[in-house]
């Protein structure tokens, strides 16, 4: 099958990263599911030729997926379904209706039968009540007659410039799926530095804005992909903060966290990610949806948007809508497009 004639639909969509990413590798992207109406604003800006429906996945049907798309065959049903309010309690055990938003994953799979599905998710999920709803998972599908592998990535070692770890679970009618090799090492990461030190600083009293040019030339071959087809910069925009934050991040140094502050800012925030500053020369940690724990490896502030979703590998040209908060939330939710993209790679010669 030509991979232009591969039709794909993305539930739990968010702003679209795993879709984005099946798009980057050629494949038809036809729809994006999801309840948060900013974040698909953002999708279906970045996803020209895509439908979106904006909903309850539980209340979703296949003829309103239909409606939408026409006769087109859906091949592959990906997504991220959210774990939260999993639960095994009862004789019923997975179909507790607390269990919904992954019923209604398996539901629409076993309405469509794609040819394949692929599911991400934090990599608790696979010790979740001792493995019992990673078992489910396999067991609902295998029902449906597909094979299902599984494995858990660390988005750095496919070229992302962040330690992001996700379960990823590929089920395919025909074949048995071999999970794409690693790229990349400790001995060629994409660094933080790599990502993001070509973009404006915003150190002064310019906190910058929501579309503006670039000030530099690239200087690695990750900002030239990151570049690529935009002219533009776009949510590059810092934040202000109080002479005393700027301080407190000043006294963290390079690759640093809480645990180097003096004994009287030790306490102010209590967790383990806490005022952390990136490490120019490693990945970043993995982007959350906040924006108030990780720091700029130099710089006396916390990452932009843009910073952040160039560390999660959006390319400039994928631009964000929302207010602040809704931005770093789609950011942060995304699952990297490089990443997705090898997937969809790999994805590709089983069907």
């Amino acid at each position: 099958m030509n991979n232009n004639d591969i039709n794909v639909i993305d539930l739990f969509c968010g702003c679209g990263g795993l879709s984005y990413g099946f798009e980057m590798a050629g494949y038809n992207v036809l729809l994006g599911i999801d309840n948060d109406k900013m974040a698909l604003e953002t999708f279906k800006l970045n996803h020209k030729n895509s439908k979106i429906i904006c909903g309850d996945i539980t209340e979703i049907k296949y003829t309103d997926i239909i409606n939408l798309i026409g006769d087109k065959q859906i091949d592959l049903i990906v997504g991220g379904p959210p774990c939260q309010g999993m639960s095994l309690s009862g004789p019923r055990k997975f179909h507790d209706p607390r269990n919904k938003l992954y019923l209604s994953f398996i539901r629409l799979v076993e309405e469509i039968q794609p040819k394949g599905f692929v599911i991400e998710n934090v990599p608790g999920l696979i010790s979740l009540f001792g493995g019992a709803i990673k078992d489910s998972i396999l067991q609902e599908f295998s029902r449906l007659g597909y094979k299902v592998e599984y494995k858990v990535l660390n988005a750095a070692e496919y070229g992302v410039p962040q330690f992001r770890k996700r379960v990823i679970f590929v089920g395919l009618k025909e074949g048995v799926f071999s999970f794409p090799e690693p790229t990349h090492n400790e001995n060629n990461y994409v660094s933080c530095g790599m990502a993001i030190s070509d973009l404006p600083s915003l150190d002064k009293d310019y906190l910058g804005a929501e579309e503006e040019g670039y000030e530099s030339l690239p200087i690695c071959d990750y900002q030239v992909t990151m570049r690529d087809g935009s002219k533009k910069l776009f949510n590059h925009v810092a934040a202000k903060h109080s002479e005393q934050v700027k301080h407190v991040i000043s006294l963290v140094p390079e690759g640093g966290n809480y645990k180097n502050l003096p004994n009287e800012y030790k306490d102010t925030r209590k967790f383990n990610v806490a005022w952390t500053r990136f490490d120019s020369k490693k990945p970043a940690p993995t982007i959350d949806t906040g924006h108030r724990h990780h720091f700029h490896y130099k710089l006396n502030r916390v990452p932009t948007v843009r910073e952040s979703a160039r560390i999660q590998s959006f390319p400039d040209k994928f631009v964000f809508l929302g207010n602040k908060t809704q931005q770093f939330r789609q950011v942060g939710n995304a699952v990297p497009p490089i990443l997705a993209q090898k997937i969809a790679e790999q994805i590709k010669k089983y069907l």
